[in-house]
């Protein structure tokens, strides 16, 4: 089957968007890059690598952080999804909006925001991330507390499998037991089983009301504590609960420069929670009764509840910021690791006891969206160490973390994916029952192995 010429350009810079992710740890190699208008298109392309067995990655925003996007190796078809971008219907009736795997997920949430609904899915990067990709990496975010994460917003996809045929699930029906739910499968395989071109999307109420506080306390075993009461007494209606260690606010500075915190004194853990409701719910009192009780149980030694939307955006950007701030330092050694809620605090102790009894000069950070479980726990290399030197230390830190992790029976890979970067030690880790399992899936879809090879499972795995 040939195609068009416009279809497929060479990537000329070898350097380009298109051979990186956002972590810039990896770069990619490539044969070229196809931008498909259309799932047509798509599909032609599909199929004429499967023809001349030609490997596929599928490509969204590069905002990937496991290297799952990109190639180590030459003589793979990048296959960007960019220019399938179209919000193809919102059934205001049914709460659903299906949109095209490229749309950004700021686009799809202001589709939803203009007909007065609220698609949840928060991101740091949902200025840059595209729906196919959140669905490939299953995404997380900042909501995942009340709504789930993207595997409970998808009620249906549209999938070009290896050969190129199509299989159209986009039904939109909450409720359909006739057997395999197949979308399912879809949802966090990083583009190995196919390349997902649109997905139906749940849509709720927007929250008329939301309030956001920011909390001082000493320990974050008091964090944990206190998310349990914020459970009990806010039920649903809390959003986020997000808890970051207070090494990290100079690395949001560096983004925000004249940012303050805005607790009165020093805290050790500081803690952003929000609660979001109908007008016909008193949020601010209830928020209010809530935080005098922890106050006087000695969890909370501060709190300051928002008095404007601009506080609350002030508040958000102390999380927001500490993140691109990590990006700006360069080279540094990224975790994305879960555990159990009660572990948390231990987590997060043992973490820093071994960053600092093992690999001085060495800093811990430690911040996560810790309703969830998840952690992310990153050590900044010492200034000046030869970049060649801090990815060999890197590499024993992330070893040690792993270790630490999968000690208390928790997961490498809470929302980023595994990619490449965790490919082999997630293989190592996990019961061989697990991974005949997922193998046998993916030589059910691609017996030829041509979609994503390497990504998740090793190419000599799949073909054993």
């Amino acid at each position: 089957m040939a195609l068009h010429p416009i279809d497929v350009e060479l990537p000329g810079d070898a350097n380009s968007r298109y051979s990186v992710d956002w972590s810039g740890d990896a770069q990619g190699q490539m044969l070229a890059v196809a931008r498909p208008r259309s799932v047509d298109e798509v599909r032609a392309v599909v199929a004429y690598c499967a023809d001349k067995g030609i490997a596929v990655i599928p490509q969204g925003g590069h905002t990937g952080l496991t290297s799952g996007a990109i190639s180590p190796k030459p003589g793979c078809l990048i296959v960007s999804l960019e220019r399938l971008n179209a919000v193809r219907e919102i059934d205001e009736g049914n709460f659903s909006i299906t949109v095209e795997a490229g749309c950004l997920l700021q686009n799809v949430k202001d589709a939803a925001d203009e007909r007065d609904f609220l698609f949840p899915l928060s991101l740091g990067a949902q200025g840059s991330c595209q729906i196919g990709g959140n669905v490939a990496t299953n995404a997380g975010g900042v909501n995942v507390l009340r709504y789930g994460m993207m595997r409970n917003l998808v009620l249906g996809l549209e999938v070009v499998l290896p050969d190129g045929s199509l299989w159209n699930g986009l039904g939109g029906l909450r409720k359909d037991n006739r057997g395999y739910d197949l979308k399912q499968l879809f949802i966090g395989s990083e583009g190995t089983l196919g390349i997902v071109t649109a997905a139906c999307l749940k849509l709720l109420p927007r929250p008329e009301v939301t309030e956001t506080a920011y909390l001082g306390l000493d320990t974050f075993a008091d964090a944990i504590d206190l998310f349990s009461r914020a459970r009990r007494s806010c039920a649903d209606l809390m959003s986020g609960f997000e808890i970051i260690g207070a090494e990290c606010l100079p690395l949001a500075r560096e983004i925000y420069p004249q940012l303050q915190s805005p607790l009165a004194g020093d805290a050790p853990v500081h803690v952003l929670m929000e609660v979001s409701a109908s007008r016909l719910v008193p949020l601010r009192a209830m928020m209010e009764v809530f935080l005098t009780q922890a106050m006087e149980a000695d969890l909370v030694r501060d709190a300051v509840l928002a008095a404007s939307i601009a506080q609350a955006q002030t508040f958000w950007r102390i999380r927001e910021g500490l993140v691109e701030g990590h990006g700006r330092r360069g080279y540094h050694v990224r975790s994305d690791i879960s555990v159990r809620l009660p572990q948390i605090a231990p987590l997060i102790e043992q973490l820093r006891a071994m960053l600092e009894d093992n690999f001085a000069g060495w800093t811990s950070q430690s911040y996560g969206h810790a309703g969830d479980g998840n952690v992310h726990f990153n050590a900044l290399p010492p200034a000046g160490l030869p970049l060649p030197q801090a990815r060999a230390i890197g590499a024993q830190i992330e070893g040690r973390i792993f270790q630490i992790v999968e000690a208390m029976d928790g997961s490498i890979s809470a929302e980023h994916g595994l990619g490449r970067t965790k490919r082999d030690r997630f293989a190592s880790s996990v019961e061989a029952t697990h991974l005949t399992m997922m193998r046998t899936v993916k030589r059910a879809f691609d017996p030829a192995n041509i979609m994503n090879p390497g990504c998740i499972l090793a190419e000599d795995e799949v073909a054993a």
